[in-house]
């Protein structure tokens, strides 16, 4: 070959490597999430499949007035401002909170974010007789603002919501409140089946593809109105992948590039194979609730659900999950300011559990037996079904216990916490198994005042306790942080003195994913900022 053409081919070699270099860094950079949902959650702006649905076709997609401030994971994720820039209570009405809208914002789709259309999605939650009425979607928000009492436009941009009593801790629910754009309702026909493949939120990603059962793309939304804030990634492709092992092995193949829920026991394998595995304490709570209802159940004795809470190894299941997961001894962690002082102090004591259950009538010639509805995954599950089957040989082992499961899907357990006790959904059932936040005294609200059964909230095992109920209006009534700290620990010592639930295990929220992966740190919270995500 001549020299000429040896420089021609070198320099066309080059330009060739040059070319595919361009064309490789041009490709989108797509980040592929394997969840824990056994199905898409849904996308028209109010996603089920629990608080997962709305880490990932939530918040991402769509907002709130209110939102969760995750920039400090160092501390719990507290508030801060979304499509209101501020909000105050009525100063002649404490019921009354005003929020005051940002200026400039838009849908997706381009139509203006202002008080019509936040009262159009309080409509669309909180009005059976409107025309955008979504009964799922609706579902799901009543259970999480039980209090929601009226809603009234003041001026383009500003709005008024009332709840049904003083809550020091409204803005906490407001932050569940994820606005959708009107104009997509009315392009897809006013059919709520037809918005899920063209939604329009305000979020720093939009929907792009969706496949049903299958996965979702999300975009990013260049024209996003917090610019300081717009995403690094160009897609992010979601999948429902509900069995560890299978999550798991498609981390491994290169499927997928993140994992949440990595099976405990392939933690080590994956750090040595080079993946990250990222661990944190977060507000979560793993329980059995008692149903304390009817005359099908033995937990209206305070005995029994006491004698279970001494019944609990829950050092051998926090081993069984490999250090992800520290022991449960109230809905608070024990060194939560707010934890109080309650009188029972629960740990491994089968001489003190089986001593309470016989003073109930429960013994070695008359077992307690109860049966229990879990699931084989889902938001905040962990793995549900090791975890069940580890708790149902204890209890046998320590305490003489008889517990036998019906297992669900997630969603399915959802509908049967905000079922009523005697509902179908839970016939012979006198235990659920839902995974719970313990962020705040909103959520501590909707799971233990009275006022809160199904279907007004989560309060299906039917707590009911007086001295409780008075430390809560106290913290409702509360202006001052001392004041709230002082009444939100004496309520939460009545819940572990009058347990309502078998206190298990806190996650710790551990996920996997390739080096490749950057940005990502673990807040605080249920919910996880996707905004500064990279892939390399």
């Amino acid at each position: 070959m001549s020299r000429f053409r040896r420089i021609s081919a070198y320099a066309l070699g080059g330009a060739m490597l040059v070319a595919a270099g361009t064309a490789l860094a041009q490709q989108p950079r797509t980040l592929r999430i394997a969840m824990t949902a056994s199905d898409v959650p849904t996308t028209t702006g109010m996603p089920n499949n629990g608080f997962e649905g709305m880490r990932f076709l939530g918040y991402p997609i769509f907002e709130s007035m209110v939102l969760w401030d995750l920039s400090d994971p160092s501390k719990p994720a507290g508030l801060r401002p979304g499509l209101a820039e501020r909000w105050e209570q009525d100063p002649n009405d404490p019921k009354t909170w005003i929020f005051h809208l940002r200026r400039g914002v838009t849908f997706h789709d381009g139509t203006p974010v202002n008080a019509d259309a936040v009262i159009w999605n309080y409509d669309r939650f909180f009005r059976n007789d409107s025309p955008q009425f979504e009964p799922a979607a609706s579902g799901i928000t009543r259970a999480r603002t039980p209090i929601m009492a009226s809603y009234r436009k003041i001026d383009e941009f500003t709005v008024a919501l009332t709840t049904n009593r003083v809550a020091s801790y409204f803005p906490y629910m407001v932050v569940y409140h994820l606005l959708a754009s009107p104009q997509a309702w009315e392009t897809a026909g006013r059919d709520w089946a037809r918005v899920a493949n063209a939604p329009a939120g305000t979020g720093p990603f939009r929907l792009s593809r969706f496949v049903p059962r299958q996965s979702v793309e999300l975009a990013r939304h260049d024209g996003y109105w917090d610019t300081a804030r717009r995403a690094r990634l160009d897609r992010i492709l979601l999948q429902p992948m509900p069995e560890a092992n299978t999550r798991l092995a498609a981390l491994r193949s290169g499927q997928v590039d993140w994992i949440e829920v990595p099976p405990p026991d392939a933690i080590p394998s994956l750090r040595a194979a080079g993946f990250n595995v990222t661990t944190g304490s977060y507000p979560h709570v793993w329980p059995w609730f008692f149903q304390m209802n009817g005359d099908r159940t033995p937990f209206r004795d305070v005995r029994v659900r006491q004698g279970l809470n001494y019944c609990v190894d829950r050092a051998g299941l926090v081993q069984l999950l490999n250090g992800t997961a520290e022991p449960s001894v109230g809905w608070l962690k024990p060194n939560d300011p707010a934890f109080g002082t309650p009188e029972h102090r629960y740990r491994l004591d089968p001489a003190r559990g089986r001593a309470l259950l016989a003073e109930a009538g429960f013994n070695a010639q008359n077992p307690l037996r109860f049966r229990v509805m879990i699931s084989t995954s889902g938001s905040g599950q962990m793995l549900p079904l090791p975890m069940n089957e580890f708790l149902q040989q204890n209890l046998r082992e320590a305490c003489g216990v008889q517990v036998e499961f019906e297992v669900t899907d997630w969603q399915n357990l959802l509908n049967a916490t905000r079922s009523a006790w005697d509902g179908p959904i839970v016939a012979n059932i006198q235990s659920l198994n839902p995974s719970s936040p313990s962020s705040d005294p909103s959520v501590m609200a909707r799971y233990f005042l009275r006022a809160f059964q199904p279907p007004n909230g989560f309060n299906w095992p039917g707590f009911s306790d007086d001295r409780f109920e008075a430390a809560f209006a106290r913290l409702e009534a509360a202006r001052t942080p001392a004041e709230t700290q002082a009444a939100y620990a004496e309520a939460h010592a009545r819940v572990v003195d009058n347990p309502p639930w078998l206190f298990i295990v806190h996650d710790l929220n551990p996920r996997a994913m390739h080096r490749r992966v950057t940005g990502f740190t673990s807040a605080q919270s249920w919910f996880q900022d996707l905004v500064p995500v990279g892939l390399q």
